[in-house]
């Protein structure tokens, strides 16, 4: 992948490369991916900035955090996933709408993660539910850079419904 703002695929398969990645490291000797922990919370619209926050591994070595505002209807319940790989060198953290499309007005997200470094990023308006696909978001409608997917001011078109992370362990100097 390419620079922080490259991080992810422009093609309509996107939702693939993190199952790819995840397989490949998966496959690999004694780096079997760890079953996710899912945690179901609550989005709720209101304007007001909210977060929810998840970690995971040895020592809570990552974490997740979902920071967004919304507007219009009412609460929705969202889940959040985690999961490591088996030598806990790989994260994967993904936030969606189970019912595939939110119907609420988000003028802002940011999911961030920290003890890793992001290698994949992408961001959905609609979450894959039935018969129906994940619809990511435009390029230019959100960023990913190191930590951090979120959302680019005055380009997001204010639909969410799905975010997913594959990071890797950052390295600290010994």
């Amino acid at each position: 992948m390419a620079a922080p703002s490259g991080r992810r695929s422009c093609s309509g398969a996107a939702s693939f490369w993190p199952v790819l990645l995840l397989a490949a490291v998966a496959l690999r000797p004694a780096e079997a991916v760890s079953e996710p922990t899912t945690v179901a919370f609550d989005v709720r619209p209101g304007g007001v900035v909210h977060s929810f926050t998840q970690s995971v591994g040895p020592g809570d070595k990552y974490t997740c955090v979902f920071t967004y505002a919304s507007q219009g209807g009412t609460n929705e319940k969202w889940q959040m996933s985690l999961g490591t790989s088996e030598d806990h060198q790989h994260f994967t953290c993904t936030i969606w709408r189970p019912q595939g499309k939110s119907y609420l007005y988000f003028t802002q997200f940011k999911a961030e993660v920290r003890g890793a470094e992001i290698e994949y990023g992408m961001a959905y308006s609609k979450a894959a539910f039935e018969r129906e696909s994940d619809v990511p978001l435009k390029n230019e409608e959100f960023e990913v850079t190191k930590t951090a997917v979120s959302h680019r001011p005055g380009a997001f078109k204010a639909e969410l419904s799905k975010l997913v992370i594959v990071a890797k362990a950052s390295h600290s100097e010994l």
